[in-house]
């Protein structure tokens, strides 16, 4: 089988006080065995939805409206929530943002692994804890044994978060979901837990969905790249060309925003002016068009379609040639 996960056209709403309003709309995209694909965008950008969509948990109010989410064959919206239950944490598996609202703070670590475990793996509760122990000391905690016993909140930071890849990869999933997996903890220890990862993944030939809004840690992980922007993909590549040639101008404004080390004293960050608009679907063109320095009339009245611009390169743009010519003469 090429492909792991393949969603096609997922387009997902929220009811609010306000009416409905549409987070992810027509997202596509496919992940190897192996392979990391990052998700990158400005909050607001949809994101995350795309990921709690792909899991189906979107709460009361949420609900996907239309297209596919095949994971190994098997489409995950044409099962019941007793299927989809088999299916998380065992076939596709994710870590949140935050560690301590994800973990039970009234249950040990211990009981929480071990349950997941015997869930999806059907050990028996001696096997399932020796398995528990056995991957925290792979995510490198210290003192695995002592750990199974103590509450989250006597663990730091750094330390509850490894434990959640412990969770996520303890029933060796074929996906991997890391939303922000590092966001609350300081720089070096999200080089630990980033490295840590990737190993871990790679050892057992799991595909990594990860998001996250930091570029420097896309470089460091990704294999390809889709940029996300007001529910839409609107840039999809390998990391490297992302880097070297952007074709959209949103991705072209998240590079100049990076700060670098060999920027003239007293040099002012680059931004992109504007933000992410609310109701984005309401926008008869181009979604970026208030934003972009290329925009034109055709821009602001014709939604552009996500486009092959080159050899597996894509972007959601009537201007990627300017884009290009533009970037060729600096």
């Amino acid at each position: 089988m090429e492909y792991v996960l393949e969603v096609s056209h997922l387009r997902t709403s929220f009811d609010t006080d306000k009416g409905k309003v549409v987070s992810v709309d027509d997202v596509s995209f496919r992940l190897k065995p192996g392979e990391t694909l990052a998700i990158v965008g400005e909050s607001g950008s949809g994101k995350s939805v795309t990921a709690l969509s792909l899991l189906r948990l979107l709460g009361n109010n949420g609900r996907i409206e239309g297209g596919k989410i095949v994971l190994e064959g098997t489409d995950l919206l044409a099962l019941d929530e007793k299927e989809m239950r088999s299916i998380r944490g065992n076939r596709i598996s994710m870590i949140f943002q935050e560690p301590m609202t994800s973990l039970n703070p009234v249950l040990t670590i211990g009981f929480q692994l071990i349950e997941a475990i015997q869930l999806h793996l059907g050990l028996d509760k001696k096997a399932a804890r020796a398995s528990a122990v056995d991957m925290l000391r792979k995510v490198g905690l210290p003192r695995a044994e002592q750990i199974m016993d103590e509450y989250p909140f006597a663990l730091s930071g750094g330390m509850r978060q490894r434990v959640m890849i412990a969770m996520a990869l303890v029933c060796k999933p074929k996906v991997l979901i890391a939303d922000e997996p590092t966001t609350a903890l300081d720089v070096t220890v999200q080089a630990q837990i980033m490295k840590l990862m990737k190993e871990l993944c790679q050892e057992a030939g799991t595909a990594v969905l990860l998001i996250t809004h930091d570029l420097g840690v896309v470089a460091e992980m990704a294999d390809r790249v889709a940029v996300m922007y007001a529910g839409q993909v609107v840039e999809e590549t390998d990391v490297f060309t992302l880097f070297e040639e952007p074709h959209h101008p949103y991705t072209h404004g998240l590079l100049r925003s990076i700060p670098h080390l060999d920027a003239a004293e007293g040099a002012q960050l680059q931004s992109i002016p504007g933000a992410v608009p609310v109701k984005y679907d309401q926008i008869k063109g181009c979604r970026f068009t208030n934003r972009c320095f290329l925009a034109t009339k055709h821009c602001e009245e014709v939604p552009p379609a996500l486009v092959e611009t080159r050899d597996g390169h894509l972007a959601r743009c009537w201007e990627t040639k300017q884009l290009i010519e533009l970037e060729g003469e600096r």
